[in-house]
């Protein structure tokens, strides 16, 4: 099985910059496409960063030139640089990873996901 263990949310002013990361373990052979969402109360959930596995990235238009994602293959870990925070980023941000476990079985796995507050 896999588990995905996210860290580096917080409570920070507008203008500041927060780190989080999301660790993957388990039975894993390899993680394909990695991505952090995020999920604002009462809304869709959106995909704010993809990473694949060779390390080709997308972002919101909400958040290009602000939010850098990267991962780390040999740790299992992805990360979500956010800087220049915004109030409207206010968010439970959760990370995903399409993983191929060591019994061959391929599937999706969330974290639980992290709160992130910007205040003005």
């Amino acid at each position: 099985q896999v588990q995905l263990v996210e860290s580096g949310g917080g409570l920070v002013q507008a203008g500041e910059s927060l780190r989080l990361s999301c660790a993957a373990s388990g039975s894993i052979l390899r993680i394909d496409d990695m991505g952090w969402y995020r999920r604002a109360p009462g809304k869709q959930r959106e995909l704010v960063a993809s990473i694949t596995n060779g390390g080709s990235t997308k972002y919101a238009d909400s958040v290009k030139g602000r939010f850098t994602i990267s991962r780390d293959n040999a740790k299992n870990t992805m990360y979500l640089q956010m800087n220049s925070l915004r109030p409207e980023d206010t968010c439970v941000y959760v990370c995903g990873a399409d993983v191929l476990r060591t019994d061959w079985g391929h599937s999706t796995y969330w974290g639980q996901g992290t709160q992130v507050t910007v205040s003005s």
